[in-house]
Parts: C-alpha cells; sequence; structure tokens
C-alpha cells in the first residue's frame, strides 16, 4: 500500500515534444527532488529528449546526477568563494554572479549570471568593464538571466534581455550565448530575431515536466477504515470525533510532503479571503487534506502522520474500501512518492 505518482507517459512525453519545439536549444532542469519525478528520470527524461545539456541546482546534485546524464551539466546556484568542494567531472559548468567568482574559477567553464529584476544574483552594470580580465582565464560559455514570473510593473521580459544585451555589447563582452529563464516562446523568438549572432538556450523545468497537469497523478491507497460515533475518542490527541463517520487511514503523511505546503503569493480580494478562512479554520484544528474522496476534498481528522494521514468521512458519505485509492492533490515539487507507475 503506498502513495503512487501516475504517470500518462504517451501524454506526458508528447508535451515534452511540444515544449521542445517551442524552444530550440533548450535546456531541460532537474533539481530539488526532480519535479516530484526524481532526478534518475529526469536524467532519462532528457536524454531521450537528446538534450546536450542539464541544469541542476547544486554542485552536490550534479555529483549526484553526472552517473546519469552524459551530457554537460549547468550548476544553477552561483559559485561562492569558500565553499565545499566537490569533486566533478569537466563537462560540469559553473555559474557565477560575481567578478570574484570569476577570479575563483580559473580553468573552469562558466556562464555568468548578470543582474536582473529579481535582485537576487548577478554581475551589475558598474562591473562589466572588469570582466574583460577576468574572463581571460575562464572558459565563457556564455551570460545568464533569470528573470522574474510576473510583471505587475507592466514591463516587458524582451525589453529587459534587450537592455542587458545593449550593455555587454557596449562593454565588448561577448554574446555568443545567453541563457535565459522565464521567457515565452514568441518573446524568445524575437529576441532571435533581433539578435541573430545570438544563440539563446531557455532553461525550463516547470513548463517542462509539469506542463500537462492531466498526465500525472497522485493517489493514496487506503490502509484501514473505522467507523466512529460523534463524541468517540480517537487518535494520538484523543481527540473527539465531530460526528458519525469513519476514519480512514491513507498512505502519504508527512515524509512524503503530505501536509506541508510552501507559502503561495496571494493576488486579489477572494484568494487573500480564502487564506484568511483556511487560517482560521486552522486554529481550531480544521486542516483540509489533499486527498479527495466521493468528489470532496476531505479533512484531516488529526494532523497527518510520518507516513499515513487519518482522515474523516462523515456518514453521509459512502465508506471508503481497505486497497482503494485516493486522488491526491499534492504539489509536485515537495512531493516524494513511494512508486512510479507509468500507464
Amino acid at each position: 500500500m503506498a502513495l503512487t505518482l501516475y504517470v500518462d507517459t504517451a501524454r506526458w512525453r508528447a508535451h515534452h515534444k511540444q515544449v521542445l519545439e517551442q524552444f530550440p536549444g533548450l535546456i531541460p532542469v532537474c533539481k530539488g527532488n526532480g519535479y516530484g519525478f526524481g532526478h534518475e528520470r529526469l536524467a532519462e527524461e532528457a536524454t531521450r529528449l537528446g538534450a546536450d545539456m542539464l541544469a541542476v541546482g547544486t554542485t552536490y546534485e550534479a555529483a549526484r546526477i553526472k552517473d546519469w546524464f552524459s551530457g554537460d551539466l549547468l550548476v544553477l546556484t552561483p559559485f561562492r568563494r569558500g565553499e565545499e568542494p566537490v569533486p566533478l567531472p569537466d563537462r560540469v559548468i559553473r555559474s557565477v554572479s560575481s567578478v570574484e567568482g570569476v577570479h575563483g574559477l580559473v580553468g573552469a567553464r562558466v556562464v555568468i549570471e548578470v543582474m536582473s529584476s529579481m535582485k537576487r544574483h548577478g554581475v551589475g552594470e558598474h562591473e562589466l568593464g572588469q570582466l574583460h580580465q577576468a574572463i581571460e582565464d575562464v572558459r565563457l560559455e556564455g551570460f545568464g538571466i533569470h528573470l522574474p514570473l510576473d510583471r505587475t510593473d507592466g514591463s516587458d521580459a524582451v525589453e529587459e534581455v534587450i537592455g542587458w544585451m545593449d550593455r555587454l555589447r557596449a562593454a565588448r563582452l561577448p554574446l555568443h550565448t545567453m541563457f535565459v529563464s522565464h521567457l515565452s516562446a514568441q518573446e524568445l523568438a524575437r529576441l532571435q530575431q533581433q539578435f541573430p549572432q545570438t544563440r539563446f538556450r531557455a532553461r525550463i523545468g516547470t513548463r517542462l515536466w509539469l506542463g500537462d497537469h492531466e498526465s500525472t497523478e497522485y493517489r493514496g491507497a487506503v490502509l484501514d477504515v473505522t467507523r466512529v460515533s460523534k463524541g468517540d475518542r480517537f487518535g494520538y490527541r484523543q481527540q473527539k470525533a465531530a460526528s458519525d463517520g469513519w476514519l480512514v487511514v491513507v498512505a502519504g503523511g508527512t515524509s512524503h510532503g503530505v501536509g506541508l505546503e510552501a507559502p503561495k503569493a496571494l493576488h486579489g480580494v477572494m484568494p487573500r479571503a480564502k487564506g484568511v478562512a483556511r487560517a482560521g479554520l486552522a486554529t481550531v484544528n480544521r486542516n483540509l487534506s489533499p486527498f479527495v474522496w466521493s468528489g470532496k476534498q476531505r479533512w484531516f481528522a488529526e494532523p497527518p502522520h510520518m507516513q499515513v494521514s487519518i482522515l474523516f468521512v462523515p456518514a453521509d458519505s459512502a465508506e471508503p474500501k481497505v486497497g482503494e485509492e485516493l486522488v491526491a492533490h499534492l504539489r509536485h515539487t515537495t512531493t516524494q512518492f513511494d512508486r512510479l507507475v507509468d500507464r
């Protein structure tokens, strides 16, 4: 009995091909938990796509994935002096976001990140003049820019990239390759048309692996079902059942990522109102689970355990049976499955 990720493999791979057609030279991203699929699986899929480069989050990820992917590996986290050295092959390319960092990578293959409106990390315009001497000691693969997802100020992503292209050109720095993130296919085409001598390579993870929501589904197996009456005590904290119904033990707990949720940016009145309502219910131990039964998302009977969750299903619903599976609405990037089934 397990928390299972089911994948409609043919549909999933058809989506990969569509994205690849829209973004020539695409660099698949495989970081974190492998977008819910695992590093080994995504390395295999990147190879299937014919990718010559795979982007990973850290040097530690690169050290693990190098045995599963034979092409170049681009580490997205910028190099910092004093970081723990990790033995890596020459086909690993390091991102760097400062002139000091470039000086610290003598002989290495590097992508120099420039500071975007994300303001996360990157070389600033005032530092471009110092790069001429610094890049003589490294093997420069190109420049990179990581753009924000939302532009609430109405600014244009393409114009931001063009601005940096103009600055780099004015500083007489090489523009043979530009690595970009969070651009649409249309935006990428505009840039390629304006700068035909530069190769633009899109680093894509979420859109590639998770862009077709209908191709994947999590399901948790029902392990036990116990009838309870109103007032019966149950669970670790011996709470009282609020009404008649069933306690349903389902595979999937905190070790799988169930009950763990990354903070979300809320826009608009309705999402904020829902957030306030959820917070209010949580103060009286009412937390909605990700598991669905009879068309409704069911409440946790108590906080999820390490490997299972206990749900409360009221008596006016059909009784779940041991061995049945409940669909679970889980975030891929925070979920660890027990097994993956291709179908």
